[in-house]
């Protein structure tokens, strides 16, 4: 006969127990808050214009863009800073020039094989797609122009489990002419041959695709102009021209949308997932191993992360300033998601791994 110390002591073990394999139960998991209660983001480091493109190298090292535009980053006799690629490392904390001039660089990817792919943008950048093999520190250029010409200004990359790289091609700003006849999204194959696969996205900006490699995700960020930094709207961050006033920009599509990835590399429209007019859209985005998307909405009124399930329905928000991109860590911070907002790096630790390219054997 069971004395009652040792039936509390059995019930005791068997809660235990039970907790335990309930900790365990992917069922249970799936149920945990994707952002802990309580988490906010961490500043990193703070540049001087503004921080884009972040991502995390195979071997842990976190890279992104400082985007220098040339009418607002120059020194007292007019030199004009030349784009810098920064270098985080989580160990140390510190944060280093890896890249200066960058080209311009705004997203950054790596392959399977580790090397980093980056998009250079105008405004005295290189408009093209560089990689850059991350052992011998060379580069070489895997896209420069389409069908004789350059690009408008390449913005953001994803790359397919086949080793094909995808890129949008908008155009925000810069002196240089506009040399496609469309803002558009472009494959470019492991033959090194590029195609333009979809012309109705808007203007195209951040771009992702699916752990199951059948979604290619497009975000469109239509701010209604090509050369921004040459206009007078009443913005404080741009410079006045003489006493030319133009009228407001008419914004046009702020959506994030879903195309059908075939598996040949062709994509085709499914439908919008979210459209935010009358207000700002979506930058970058990343997804996580469960096909969920962290996309960085630029919208007046609620800036930050939003966190989507596959069909669009929100599912968690982080608040942030005026964010532009973001990326999960690896290995044992696989749960980290870096962001670069405004002018800095941050990261918060979430529930969640991001996805990221099954490594090149």
């Amino acid at each position: 006969m069971l004395t009652r110390s040792r039936w509390i002591a059995l019930f005791v073990g068997l809660a235990a127990a039970g907790s335990t394999l309930m900790s365990h139960d992917p069922r249970l998991l799936a149920q945990e808050p994707i952002v802990p209660v309580g988490a906010v983001p961490e500043k990193l480091f703070e540049s001087n214009v503004l921080t884009e493109g972040v991502c995390v190298a195979p071997d842990g090292l976190v890279y992104f863009s400082e985007i220098t535009f040339s009418h607002k980053s120059r020194d007292k006799n007019g030199a004009i800073e030349a784009g810098h690629i920064w270098k985080f490392d989580p160990a140390t904390k510190k944060t280093t020039i890896f890249r200066s001039p960058s080209g311009m660089s705004n997203g950054i990817k790596f392959d399977a094989a580790g090397n980093m792919l980056i998009a250079e943008g105008a405004d005295y950048g290189g408009r093209r797609i560089v990689r850059t093999d991350m052992t011998t520190g060379k580069s070489y250029i895997v896209a420069g122009m389409f069908e004789g010409r350059p690009f408008n200004s390449c913005n953001d990359i994803t790359i397919d489990e086949q080793g094909r790289i995808y890129f949008s091609d908008p155009r925000y700003l810069g002196y240089e002419s506009l040399d496609q006849p469309v803002m558009a999204v472009y494959r470019i194959d492991t033959n090194g041959t590029v195609h333009r696969i979809i012309t109705d996205a808007g203007k195209p900006n951040g771009v992702a695709i699916s752990p199951d490699q059948k979604t290619l995700y497009v975000v469109s960020n239509d701010n209604g102009a090509s050369g921004f930094e040459r206009l007078n709207t009443g913005d404080a961050n741009v410079p006045k021209q003489a006493d030319k006033v133009d009228a407001p920009l008419r914004k046009g599509f702020m959506a994030l949308m879903a195309y059908d990835l075939a598996a040949d590399g062709t994509a085709k429209f499914r439908k919008t997932l979210v459209d935010y007019a009358p207000f700002d859209g979506p930058d970058g985005l990343v997804v996580d191993q469960d096909g969920n998307l962290y996309v960085a909405v630029r919208a007046e009124n609620r800036p930050g992360i939003y966190v989507y399930s596959p069909e669009g329905k929100e599912l968690a928000y982080i608040k942030t300033e005026i964010p532009t991109n973001v990326g999960f860590g690896r290995g044992a911070n696989a749960k980290t998601l870096y962001i670069t907002a405004g002018s800095s790096l941050y990261r918060i630790q979430l529930n969640r791994a991001g996805y990221q390219l099954p490594p090149k054997r």
